[in-house]
Parts: structure tokens; sequence; C-alpha cells
């Protein structure tokens, strides 16, 4: 038996198994990535709904707190730096004094709501 010498004899990666390796790395980190970038979605997914979700129980508040500004409509609200429209409906009940609201909040410059809060406001008494 002969012994290779030389180059042949060198320990280490050829260029196809360096290029193989390079290659799965390189699909992994895409990867990686775009898990990455669905995450940080979500996130801000959450707190748009959150901050969407606090301008509502604002309004309802306000609402519950001065029970003669009640009436159907929409506006705009700023908060946390960022601008939201507040869409009011409000509905009978079966009590005279009792009124249904539905407070719709979307994001300034989209048509889908961000949250939904429906509640109820106590029309009967005045404001204190």
């Amino acid at each position: 038996m002969t012994r290779l010498t030389g180059l042949a004899s060198r320990e280490g990666f050829t260029l196809m198994e360096a290029l193989v390796a390079l290659t799965i790395l390189a699909i992994a980190g895409t990867g990686l990535v775009r898990a990455t970038e669905a995450h940080v979605d979500q996130v801000d997914g959450i707190q748009q709904r959150t901050i969407a979700q606090w301008v509502a129980e604002n309004r309802l508040i306000e609402l519950e707190l001065d029970p003669a500004n009640l009436a159907e409509g929409s506006e705009r609200v700023e908060m946390l730096g960022r601008n939201w429209d507040v869409s009011v409906d409000v509905d009978a009940t079966e009590d005279p004094e009792l009124a249904k609201v539905t407070i719709s909040v979307a994001a300034d410059g989209t048509d889908s709501a961000a949250a939904v809060l429906t509640g109820f406001v106590d029309i009967g008494r005045s404001a204190v």
C-alpha cells in the first residue's frame, strides 16, 4: 500500500463539504429570520389590540360617568402616540333606563376593528 503524500494527505473539509455546510446554515438562517418576523408581527398585533381595548374601556367609562352625552357617532382619539377611530352604537333594552352600548375601535386608516366592547349605561340617573 502506498501512503498519500502532499495535498491529498491533508485533513479538513473539501470545498464541496464547505458549500453544503454553508447552504444548510443559509437555509436555517432564513427560517430563523422568518420566525422572528412572525413573532414581531404577533407582538405588534397584541399591542395594538390591547391599546384598542383600553380606548374602548375609557370611552365606556366616560359614557357611564356622563350619560347625558350618550349618542351614536364616531370620533378620533389619540392614545399612546397612535390615532384611533372610535364608533359608538346605542341600542335600547327592555329596561327604559338602561342602554346597550357597543364601542368599536379601529386603528386610524383601517376598516377592521381592533377591539369591540359591549356594555350597558344607566341613562335613568343624572350626572353626578
